[in-house]
């Protein structure tokens, strides 16, 4: 398919620009045939393979002895201030009237959680989301009630559209296309990241501008714990990416985590809550509809799927970090 071809040239042009040696021969490896041997902490899961960036900053404070919360937040943080990347923060796809608006959340080992939805002009709201969580005893602020908290916090206004997404967005306009879920070949490719650290404590980070071309004030998946993003430290994490709707339906990172708290492995658990979308939310995944889940459980053993051909996700361990295709219930 065109997506996955075009994804495959983001991939190896982000690899060769960073300076990152292949794996063999190979910038994939199969989700089956993954890192072998024992499992050692710290490990770092991110959906989506575009340059190793994230999980390398993560990994920097892990291997330091930093915490999964903080190597989390750094690690998603890159993909919000890359303008490159049209799914997430700054150079974001926008809605159909032209505004960038972002969602985010985050979670750690001590059952906190903090979220943004339907926030503008503040160029991380991963770290937004983080000052809720850790300053106010809400779990979410949404609209211009999260920019005010931002901007009472420190943060600064931004204009996130850059010049490459507006063309995106003008060229959008002038053919008269149609927008919100008719134009589900758009890059929609949210960034979410798990992390145990040394201690065996998990995190988790979740951020995204959301489906390009949505209707104004639509807030996705992403900022909703149990939906884009959930972890227990007990049990394990996860966290989704795709069509929100789909994902937020089914409360599929709540549901991947209780399959793990069952004795599923987090792959599993992830196969589980694949099937289970897919039952559920037809409506909302078309003929090209994706989503896909990451996992990671207490033991920092991982797994992934996702509902067709296309998600692959990074992995970081013992300092070593691959780009992995996912195994997929739809051809």
């Amino acid at each position: 398919m065109k997506k996955v071809n075009r994804r495959k040239f983001i991939t190896n042009a982000a690899v060769a620009g960073a300076g990152i040696a292949l794996i063999g021969n190979e910038t994939f490896a199969s989700s089956k045939h993954s890192f072998s041997g024992k499992v050692e902490k710290p490990v770092v899961i991110t959906t989506w393979d575009r340059g190793h960036e994230p999980n390398i900053k993560a990994w920097e404070i892990l291997a330091k002895g930093g915490n999964s919360l903080d190597a989390v937040e750094a690690g998603v943080r890159v993909a919000e201030d890359d303008p490159n990347n049209m799914s997430v923060g700054y150079g974001g796809l926008p809605d159909e009237t032209g505004v960038v608006t972002l969602d985010a959340s985050i979670m750690d080992w001590r059952g906190r959680a903090g979220a943004v939805g339907y926030i503008q002009n503040i160029r991380n709201p991963i770290s937004v989301a983080r000052k809720v969580m850790e300053k106010t005893r809400h779990i979410m602020l949404a609209g211009e009630g999260a920019k005010r908290f931002a901007l009472a916090n420190g943060f600064k206004t931004e204009n996130l559209l850059t010049e490459a997404s507006l063309k995106r967005w003008n060229q959008l306009k002038e053919k008269g296309a149609e927008t919100d879920f008719r134009r589900l070949e758009e890059n929609h490719d949210t960034i979410t990241m798990l992390a145990i650290d040394n201690n065996g404590n998990l995190s988790g980070a979740c951020t995204t501008s959301g489906l390009a071309w949505k209707i104004h004030g639509r807030v996705g998946d992403s900022p909703i714990i149990g939906a884009g993003l959930y972890l227990d430290n007990d049990v394990g994490a996860a966290g989704g990416t795709g069509i929100g709707e789909a994902i937020w339906r089914s409360l599929a990172s709540f549901l991947i985590v209780e399959k793990m708290r069952d004795g599923m492995s987090p792959q599993e658990a992830c196969v589980f809550a694949v099937k289970r979308v897919i039952k559920v939310s037809k409506q909302y995944l078309t003929d090209i509809g994706q989503a896909a889940f990451i996992a990671m459980n207490s033991k920092g053993e991982t797994g992934a799927y996702s509902v067709r051909t296309g998600f692959d996700y990074m992995l970081t361990k013992n300092g070593e970090t691959k780009g992995i295709k996912a195994s997929f219930e739809l051809k």
